[in-house]
């Protein structure tokens, strides 16, 4: 199997080059390299995107190729240059136009343009819609997979490593919203894996890449169990009054990753895996995960304002 990775140095797209390699497959990888090397065996194909593909990329003779890009110009001239090979698209569930709801439709209006997202952050869905677009008009076979929340070792985020690395730490752990809020991630190791089987099937389609939907109590006493605390000591602390304390959802500064505003977000992490998993998905529980992710960067609520919260909440 020959493999061309767009990308292959960072989380998900080394993770997919990591594993094809051990597969035994010939992997490319085309990037420019300014995040670090590519896995070791695969071979490194220098590509500043910004730039036409070398001929190198459109003569690979590739049977598949993976891409996570972002931005409508790099795919449309990425599925030019390779249109003959079967192509595996990783987008998001940020296409969809309503997070109350699950359902696959309807989708963002597709922003053909390159946005800066430091501008404008709120492109970003708009402009993968753009992405998909491209692919499934220009390849001669295609696949799009839409991940949610993407957690696991390597992750950049820290969206989920706050939780396994807050509960190994013990103590009272404050916990936003609701226990029974529901929310899915899905481990990069099974994702990469499950791309691979997309490239070497050939399958086509649109999928949602997404993990089981658990409610988030369930989702936190099992990343507990992971790192060896089977009975945290969680306080419910609801949305209102997070809000009231300054305390952000989601991920940032001072923010409780895994917090969505409800009922507006009901939808965003709550997908089906159902289709995913019939054509080859197979999912780790969390637990297993959480241990991967105690050496990952966070950045969000710190101990300190986490206990000014605490305490808030307790004297109320």
């Amino acid at each position: 199997m020959k493999l061309l990775v767009l990308g292959g140095t960072r989380f998900l797209s080394r993770e997919v080059a990591t594993q094809a390699v051990a597969r035994g497959w010939d992997v490319t990888c085309a990037c420019r390299g300014a995040s670090g090397p590519v896995p070791e065996g695969a071979t490194h194909l220098p590509w500043d995107r910004a730039d036409a593909p070398p001929a190198a990329v459109a003569d690979g003779g590739w049977d598949a190729v993976v891409d996570v890009t972002r931005l409508p110009s790099q795919a449309r001239s990425a599925v030019a240059a390779t249109s003959y090979a079967h192509w595996v698209f990783v987008s998001t569930v940020s296409v969809y136009a309503d997070n109350s709801s699950p359902a696959m439709e309807p989708l963002l209006e597709p922003i053909t343009d390159d946005v800066d997202l430091a501008v404008d952050p709120e492109a970003y869905g708009g402009m993968k819609v753009a992405c998909e677009q491209a692919v499934r008009s220009g390849a001669s076979s295609s696949v799009v997979a839409r991940p949610g929340l993407i957690v696991g070792p390597g992750d950049p985020t820290g969206r989920f490593a706050y939780w396994p690395q807050r509960l190994a730490r013990g103590g009272e752990v404050l916990a936003p919203g609701r226990p029974e809020d529901v929310v899915q991630v899905i481990d990069v190791r099974d994702l990469a894996a499950w791309l691979l089987v997309l490239a070497e099937s050939r399958t086509t389609g649109t999928y949602d890449a997404v993990g089981e939907p658990m409610a988030l109590g369930d989702l936190l006493a099992q990343v507990a169990a992971g790192v060896g605390d089977a009975d945290p000591r969680l306080t419910w602390v609801d949305s209102a009054f997070l809000e009231g304390q300054g305390v952000a959802p989601w991920a940032g500064e001072d923010s409780l990753p895994l917090w969505l505003p409800r009922p507006e977000y009901d939808g965003m992490l709550a997908h089906d895996p159902g289709p995913a998993v019939s054509a080859g998905l197979r999912l780790r529980p969390v637990a297993e995960t959480a241990p991967g992710c105690l050496d990952s960067p966070v950045t969000a609520l710190t101990p300190e304002r986490e206990a000014e919260v605490l305490a808030a909440w307790h004297a109320r």
